[in-house]
């Protein structure tokens, strides 16, 4: 029900995963799903607690941008960026790298450290000819830290990639890994879509 519910309805779908943790409370996807619904609903301080208990049940990092970005929002970014420096990036999935840098970046953003915040997001997932799944997210990062510095034309640019990689995504069937997006510069905003041979 939590699943069904965070998208329209986060603090039903909270109270859902609270209702579960009561009877279920030693179980790892049930503290994971408190902390995903505490967070949706921006009670961060609760985010970071289950976060920590999911990690500590599991011994997974799967949620590692989360308790990153949980302790953005209760106003302890260094704490934010010494979680995220404690945890093996080679060891974690894709996605969930990306999301960390992701989160990283903000941090970096809250303690006004732009241009680090820029480089964080400087990892080989960052390809602009490519539609993965975290592209948009991570494309409209990049161009977030970029106004920041003022590099407003790199910004637009960056942003209007995030744009391109959400509708190349949203145009193919989800089970395709990746895309190749080769815009056309004579047509501003029209763009052409190739899967990659390999």
């Amino acid at each position: 029900m939590a699943a069904r519910l965070i998208d329209d309805d986060p603090g039903l779908a909270h109270e859902h995963a609270l209702a579960a943790s009561r009877s279920a409370g030693r179980i790892a996807v049930v503290r994971e799903t408190v902390a995903i619904t505490a967070y949706a609903t921006r009670n961060f301080a609760l985010a970071v607690r289950e976060l920590r208990t999911f990690r500590r049940i599991s011994g997974r990092d799967d949620q590692i941008a989360l308790l990153v970005d949980s302790e953005r929002g209760v106003g302890r970014p260094d704490r934010a960026l010494e979680v995220g420096r404690a945890v093996d990036r080679s060891q974690l999935p894709v996605e969930v790298r990306v999301e960390l840098a992701i989160a990283m970046s903000g941090a970096r953003l809250d303690l006004g450290e732009n241009e680090r915040a820029l480089q964080e997001l400087d990892i080989p997932e960052l390809d602009p000819h490519r539609a993965f799944s975290w592209s948009p997210g991570l494309f409209a990062a990049r161009a977030a830290v970029l106004e920041e510095l003022g590099r407003t034309d790199e910004a637009a640019e960056w942003q209007h990639r995030a744009e391109v990689a959400e509708d190349a995504l949203d145009a193919v069937d989800a089970d395709r890994e990746f895309l190749v997006v080769d815009e056309v510069e004579e047509m501003p905003g029209e763009v052409g879509i190739a899967e990659d041979p390999a």
